[in-house]
């Protein structure tokens, strides 16, 4: 038979004038009997009574026979295309994941911008930033279920073009509204002193009822509907991209080359949010309206408390760039060919038969039965159970100060929105990544067990809690507001002339170092220009004692110089809190059978939606408006917030911080207990160390000689 192989190899190469055939035919004449044994899981070319079989392994039948014809020999080489390579694909599924997230970091970045702008309240903005969880939650736990049933490229297609839309929409309430109105007019005329004190005989106002009307667009009534519908649509175009990107990965990439795939597509989703609240930063330096004004007819600046920043703009473009990466994957096959490798074909000989999983065996009515009863069962695992508990503790924290941090530094601070959204998405967010990274390289590095890894995590947010405490301290007073702060301050009756309109809010820090609301509150009634014809003082104001006059502009709070601490021990907090997440995700691996990791992670990022991602941005809102001691009003609604009390806003937003620390260190806790109580329970049966590996125990140290006996 070796002959046989020998000729079919040499007349295989010969390129005369004699055919294929023609040559098969005159070695299988002239050929012993036989077969040609290939390496483990090849199979084997054999002749009998002048027929040529070809014996394949299981996994050639399942994998690779499309790579030889009926006679056993190698087809003709395909065309390369980069859609049957598995390193474009992660290519393209880094890309589309860095886009669809750069909306999601972007949406929290313009989060406050969108609040100033409409007049929502910080609860309404949470309820916003969280709504994109409610079609996620819902369709999350199908995602199981269809795994490899459906054609999945095209399906993380469809939900990239789906967020696409979703991306399109959030950027329609700015074309429907009008043009950003940051002050009331009292007086109609063109010089500039609409905003001053005017007597009565000088005023000229039209009826407020009818000025309201005039503002009251129809349009203005469908802005939150249509922000939360576009958050709803983005969740839901999300459900598919990174489930089925991963396991596509998975499948179709060979053993020694998925982790590095699969680490490039984390590194990707990791600096998605990144580049969100970098390019909030670079468009909200443009003004809201600078696509229906000159620049000649905008007033403010970014250092204004009533500037709004282009925040539709990034929707934009986050818009073309999720198209852009979605197109490919409608290009991609349905299963793709496997990458090879020497390791591949030792380690899947015949005899070795793939592990089949449990849900793709069932239908959709008894997955849905199932799903409950499973998820309750891990839920009675107390390991499990203890660790999903810190992890919600850690995830509320994050979709908390994700979406009102940058608000934090803005208003704390004195700062512009785009500075504020820099070192959010500039110094915590990479800091949390390399955390997360550097943790599973300790994880992996010591070789821990699940109880080692609970005492990591532990020790980590141990430190998290340490070092977040000092922040408390680290903030500013609330300056001095006419007639707001401190409560009962201020005399009313020196502008009582005015007639100053109740919706006015045009701050002005007066010589004698008190805040007003407007040049009017203070009785103003003169003003200075600069060179370029904007106001730069107010003159003859009734209300400031000494010199009398007041500055454009907020007095600010005076302790700008405390930003730099705050923001080394917040990176320092983020790392920290950071380096627990890998250790505490491979305790969820270890804790559950093997056939039923996937329900597991499924179960866990269901409970990460439910109780963290969806309550947490409303908790957070709601606990900031609880500081509000001055609320914007127009035609007689209340809007969004002008004045916070900044010592209860710094005490209670990061008061709510070390509590959901305090919770995760708690359970942690919690979770040394157990392990410790059942290693304790087995000692009396035998003798070494145990660790739980997919929820059973495993002896790490050698057998005892009792069990020697017994084996022998």
């Amino acid at each position: 038979m070796g002959q046989f192989y020998g000729s079919l190899q040499s007349s295989l190469r010969y390129r005369g004038s004699n055919s294929t055939s023609s040559v098969l035919q005159q070695i299988l004449r002239t050929a012993e009997p036989g077969c040609l044994h290939k390496t483990a899981g090849q199979g084997q070319i054999c002749f009998s009574g002048g027929l040529l079989f070809l014996h394949l392994s299981e996994h050639n039948l399942n994998m690779g026979a499309n790579n030889l014809n009926l006679a056993g020999l190698p087809l003709p080489a395909r065309r390369w295309s980069p859609f049957n390579s598995i390193k474009f694909f992660v290519l393209c599924h880094s890309l589309l994941q860095l886009s669809q997230l750069l909306v999601s970091g972007y949406m929290k970045s313009s989060i406050s911008t969108i609040e100033r702008r409409y007049g929502l309240s910080s609860q309404k903005s949470g309820v916003l930033a969280a709504f994109n969880e409610v079609g996620n939650t819902v369709l999350i736990v199908f995602v199981s279920f269809f795994g490899s049933r459906v054609h999945r490229p095209r399906f993380i297609g469809g939900g990239a073009l789906l967020a696409c839309l979703a991306s399109l929409l959030m950027a329609v309430p700015h074309f429907l509204s009008g043009p950003y109105e940051y002050t009331d007019s009292i007086s109609s005329s063109i010089d500039n002193t609409s905003t001053v004190c005017q007597s009565e005989n000088n005023l000229n106002t039209k009826p407020e009822n009818q000025s309201c009307s005039q503002q009251d667009n129809p349009t203005q009534h469908v802005v939150y509907p249509l922000l939360l519908l576009g958050q709803l649509l983005l969740g839901i175009g999300a459900v598919p991209i990174q489930p089925f990107g991963i396991s596509y990965i998975d499948d179709h990439a060979s053993k020694k080359n998925s982790p590095l795939y699969l680490g490039l597509l984390l590194a990707a989703t990791s600096i998605g949010p990144a580049f969100g609240f970098i390019t909030g930063s670079i468009m909200l330096r443009f003004y809201v309206d600078f696509d229906k004004l000159s620049n000649g007819n905008i007033d403010l600046t970014p250092k204004d408390l009533r500037w709004v920043g282009a925040w539709w703009l990034g929707f934009l473009v986050a818009s073309c760039l999720i198209f852009i990466t979605a197109l490919p994957y409608f290009f991609f096959p349905r299963n793709m060919p496997d990458q090879e490798d020497a390791d591949d074909v030792e380690l899947r000989p015949d005899c070795v038969k793939k592990q089949t999983d449990p849900i793709q065996e069932l239908s959709l009515l008894q997955f849905l039965k199932s799903f409950p009863q499973v998820a309750l069962q891990m839920m009675r695992t107390p390991v499990y159970l203890l660790v999903i508990l810190a992890q919600v503790n850690q995830a509320a924290l994050l979709a908390g100060l994700a979406t009102f941090m940058a608000k934090f530094i803005e208003r704390q601070f004195s700062q512009t929105v785009s500075l504020s959204t820099m070192m959010i998405g500039g110094v915590c967010i990479p800091v949390a990544v390399l955390g997360t990274i550097l943790g599973g390289v300790v994880m992996r590095r010591l070789n821990l067990s699940v109880s080692g890894a609970s005492k990591l995590c532990t020790g980590a947010v141990l430190v998290c809690l340490f070092s977040s405490l000092p922040l408390l301290l680290l903030g500013c007073s609330t300056q001095k507001v006419d007639g707001v702060f401190p409560l009962g301050s201020g005399s009313p009756s020196c502008s009582a002339g005015c007639h100053c309109p109740q919706g006015a809010f045009n701050p002005v820090c007066g010589s004698n170092g008190v805040e007003f609301r407007s040049p009017c509150h203070a009785g103003c009634s003169s003003i200075e220009f600069d060179a370029s014809g904007k106001p730069k003082n107010y003159t003859d104001c009734r209300c400031v004692d000494g010199l009398g006059f007041a500055s454009a502009g907020t007095c600010g709070s005076g302790c700008s110089h405390l930003l730099l601490p705050f923001m080394v021990l917040l990176a320092i907090t983020s790392f920290v809190a950071s380096f627990s997440q890998t250790p505490s995700f491979m305790m969820i691996l270890r804790t559950v059978p093997a056939e039923y990791k996937s329900l597991a992670v499924g179960v866990q990022y269901m409970m990460f939606r439910l109780l963290a991602f969806l309550p947490g941005p409303v908790l957070y809102g709601s606990v900031i408006d609880t500081t509000c001691i001055l609320w914007g009003r127009k035609c007689g609604k209340q809007t969004s917030c002008l004045y916070y009390n900044l010592d209860k806003f710094r005490q209670r937003f990061l008061g709510l911080m070390a509590v959901f620390v305090g919770g995760a260190l708690l359970s942690f806790l919690l979770t040394i207990v157990v392990l410790r109580r059942r290693e304790k329970a087995l000692q009396p049966h035998c003798k070494g160390k145990y660790e739980l590996v997919n929820g059973n125990q495993k002896t790490t140290e050698k057998d005892s000689s009792e069990e020697k006996e017994l084996k022998t």
